[in-house]
């Protein structure tokens, strides 16, 4: 295969994840909110794997006439929020004005977040909350906090999206990675195995859910305030 072949699978690869969010949409119309995270933590798959080989395949230079990063925009905005936040609305872990306070915020401070051209430091973590709400929604599936927590939760998230506050990636963050990586590959096993057993509150991939997210939001952080080790 050429490389312009090879750049152009990349871009068709990440193009799946809108098909993988409709079927998350159409299972969330439903109601099914298993099969909807279920297909959510396939898309966060394919998005876990395409950055990587698009910089491998180089596709800025090999299939320039697509833009790999708006597409990637696009359909992280309807699964990272635009979804999550209906599920949040309709499963009825917050209803009334709480329910509507939330959904508001979530859609309306995620697209501004998204088009907010300083939300990558320069180690390529996020500067701010990276408006992951599919991975927040699917652990408060899980956990099923009260509806007082589930809006602070919502309301502090989105104030963190326009801090200075560092949130690391899971991949491109290099401080770290022998835990991050580890840690973020495990949240996906037990997000999927949560959604595959329907949330059962006797499950253990609900406590894996707390410990792995608990570390993906304080990483960055932890690592504004410990210095990096200076090398001799």
């Amino acid at each position: 295969m050429t490389p312009r072949l090879k750049a152009l699978s990349v871009h068709l690869l990440t193009a799946t994840g809108a098909v993988l969010s409709m079927l998350a949409m159409l299972a969330a119309v439903e109601g099914k909110w298993d099969l909807m995270f279920l297909w959510l933590v396939l898309a966060l798959i394919v998005d876990g794997i395409d950055g990587p080989l698009a910089r491998r395949y180089d596709v800025r230079t090999n299939w320039p006439t697509y833009d790999g990063v708006l597409l990637d925009l696009i359909i992280d905005y309807l699964t990272y929020v635009f979804i999550p936040a209906y599920a949040l609305f309709k499963s009825g872990l917050l209803d009334g004005w709480e329910g509507w306070i939330a959904i508001i915020v979530i859609v309306y401070g995620s697209v501004i977040y998204f088009a907010d051209t300083r939300m990558k430091t320069k180690d390529y973590s996020f500067a701010g909350f990276p408006a992951c709400w599919n991975m927040v929604v699917l652990v408060l599936f899980a956990v099923t906090p009260s509806e007082t927590v589930i809006l602070g939760i919502v309301l502090a998230l989105t104030v963190a999206m326009f801090t200075n506050l560092k949130f690391v990636h899971p991949v491109r963050t290099a401080r770290w990675r022998w835990v991050t990586l580890p840690m973020a590959l495990a949240w996906v096993v037990c997000a999927g195995w949560a959604a595959w057993v329907d949330f059962h509150p006797q499950s253990w991939a609900h406590w894996g859910l707390v410990i792995t997210s608990i570390y993906l939001c304080v990483a960055g952080v932890a690592q504004q305030l410990i210095p990096p080790r200076k090398t001799a």
